[in-house]
């Protein structure tokens, strides 16, 4: 199992923005406070367009991964992504929180996010991310009846894509079974990787760290990732709503002054990866 990248090319990184504006209050945290859905308009209004001069500026494509509430109550931000030649990818309707659906509803949810897709942008999304980046039993079952290429919501490797396979039984004496390797490939991410937990505030959030912090263990994975894993894939996941902070931003553009030093870096969409992907 390889990825085919491009000639000279070392390592894929992928800086995978999840636009989910005001729908992460709504869905995740079940929130109706005026401040919280102002952040997420300050995601769509003032963090989607600074994220977009950056990947210009930079010649960086990537896959967004959007909800179709963001689609439908910002359509014009949506519109500037896809125009700047960007892929969007499945990110719920509206940030639901997806462990806590039954089978059925789970299914009615992806089932109504790919109409919604295909009626609001004449697209179907090629690829998935759970919302929260939590899954259930039935996710990857039904993200392959429903024909997705890819998923990039799990953590079973970190910079290698890989067939995913769910835990059919937990046993705690005799050791845990897994049932079969899904059609779906799998482009793991990290809450390591991750700005929201470790650089949004929230009321007596003692997790957030520093900038200076959370730059050296980007820069430090990166460097990882080029030196001893060549042909892999090192994904990101970046919220127009965090990343685009005036001092988050500027710690963006010092690790891309980093990444881009390197001329064997190449910066794809997830779906240009997973036809570069060969089983065998």
């Amino acid at each position: 199992m390889t990825l085919r990248l491009p000639e000279g090319k070392r390592l894929a990184v992928c800086l995978s923005p999840d636009f989910d504006a005001q729908s992460v209050w709504m869905g995740t945290f079940r929130s109706r406070s005026q401040t919280n859905l102002s952040r997420g308009e300050f995601g769509a209004m003032v963090g989607a367009p600074r994220l977009l001069d950056v990947f210009r500026r930079y010649g960086i494509t990537t896959t967004w991964c959007v909800p179709t509430h963001t689609i439908q109550t910002f359509r014009s931000a949506v519109d500037a992504i896809i125009e700047d030649g960007h892929e969007i990818g499945a990110h719920g309707v509206y940030h639901e929180y997806v462990p806590a659906l039954d089978r059925d509803e789970e299914r009615r949810l992806l089932d109504l996010q790919l109409h919604q897709h295909e009626k609001l942008l004449g697209t179907r999304p090629r690829g998935y991310r759970s919302p929260a980046l939590d899954v259930t039993n039935d996710t990857l079952d039904l993200l392959a009846e429903f024909g997705f290429d890819w998923d990039s919501s799990l953590m079973g490797r970190d910079f290698t894509p890989y067939r995913p396979r769910m835990v059919a039984e937990l046993d705690q004496e005799n050791g845990n079974s897994f049932g079969p390797e899904s059609r779906v490939l799998e482009f793991p991410v990290s809450w390591f990787l991750d700005d929201f937990p470790e650089l949004e505030s929230f009321k007596g959030n003692a997790l957030m760290q520093s900038n200076e912090v959370v730059l050296t263990r980007w820069k430090d994975s990166f460097d990882f990732a080029h030196a001893r894993c060549p042909g892999g894939v090192a994904t990101w996941t970046l919220h127009p709503q965090t990343i685009g902070r005036a001092h988050n931003l500027l710690m963006l553009e010092k690790f891309l002054d980093h990444v881009t030093s390197f001329d064997d870096v190449w910066f794809p969409t997830l779906s240009e990866l997973f036809d570069r992907w060969e089983d065998g």
